[in-house]
């Protein structure tokens, strides 16, 4: 039974909601045509698309609960596999790159030495750590594998995108767009940030992790001219991981990183509170572009400044070195 009757057949035995069943379909359906447009078939590719289906359903029988740090799970299932092989017929590598992968070996010596790595990054769509682990695929992998990511709540509370987090390494936490929602839940939310936050300090005090952190709070999204504009930077936010690593018992290394992923699985145009957003896969290329390490204590225009003023030039100037990266990269 292939993946459409399969997914009409679970919708009659109410085993999956109306809603859920409609971004089901029309996500296989987009995904169909994008893989077209490259000469494949979506037959051979039903075998992934099931185990999806199935990953989904496990998930609505039986909800996964993650810890404020959750490991990659990559046995009896390999869920990282999965996302990559799920995802990898969708992106056009001969027309894709990844810049800077110099910065990217520096890194590497420097996790090998026990000190840590903070990626400060824009972030455009649900499978971003999907598409660095595919562009690094060849060059580093185990770097791109062993990568910790800042998760909000909705990718590891959303059926649909369960499947794709397990298979990553995550530091869960409730960002301020959510917190307030629902009012009564508010304090378990910042309860489970403050776990989160310790979990954070005692992994960099062990040393040896790279961390991707976006300090937008969310995905970029069209501005007013229909451009897909990166995100400003929350100066609260790049704070709070410089202050984090500050307590940690082992160095730490910024850097910046400028993803150009959006067109692979577009965000709604604006932030939903509610599950469920529509998936509609694309073909298109994928692009990365690693910066230098940044200078945390002495960058331009940070002398002589009062405390409120440097944590927001700091920002900006963070944010500046990811959009200048991003413009090399941007189609």
């Amino acid at each position: 039974m292939d993946f459409l009757k399969r997914l009409e057949k679970h919708s009659l035995e109410g085993k999956i909601p109306s809603k859920l069943v409609q971004i089901l379909h029309k996500f296989y359906a987009s995904y169909a045509e994008a893989i077209a447009h490259k000469g494949l078939q979506i037959a051979s590719y039903e075998p992934v698309l099931q185990q999806f289906l199935d990953l989904v359903l496990e998930q609505l029988e039986t909800p996964y609960s993650f810890e404020p740090f959750h490991q990659h799970i990559t046995t009896p299932f390999d869920y990282y596999r999965f996302g990559l092989d799920l995802l990898r017929p969708l992106v056009l590598f001969d027309s894709s790159k990844a810049l800077g992968l110099e910065y990217v070996d520096i890194m590497a010596q420097q996790i090998s030495k026990k000190e840590n790595v903070i990626l400060l990054a824009n972030h455009q769509t649900e499978p971003d750590p999907q598409a660095i682990s595919l562009l690094l695929e060849h060059t580093h992998p185990k770097f791109a594998k062993e990568m910790i990511f800042i998760a909000g709540h909705r990718v590891i509370t959303d059926p649909l995108a369960v499947p794709f987090s397990k298979g990553r390494n995550l530091l869960c936490i409730y960002s301020k767009k959510h917190i307030e929602t629902p009012p009564e839940l508010k304090q378990d939310k910042l309860l489970h940030n403050q776990r989160t936050m310790k979990k954070m300090i005692q992994l960099l005090s062990e040393g040896g992790k790279c961390i991707y952190v976006a300090p937008s709070g969310g995905r970029d999204r069209p501005n007013a001219a229909g451009e897909i504009a990166i995100a400003p930077f929350d100066p609260s936010s790049v704070e709070m991981f410089w202050l984090m690593t500050q307590q940690a018992e082992r160095p730490t290394h910024f850097y910046p990183l400028a993803l150009a992923t959006y067109r692979l699985l577009p965000p709604p145009n604006s932030v939903e509170k509610e599950l469920g957003e529509t998936r509609q896969a694309q073909c298109t290329p994928i692009h990365l572009a690693f910066g230098n390490e940044i200078d945390m204590v002495n960058f331009p225009g940070s002398k002589e400044l009062e405390k409120k003023q440097k944590r927001k030039k700091r920002a900006d100037y963070i944010y500046d070195l990811v959009r200048n990266l991003y413009k090399t990269i941007k189609t």
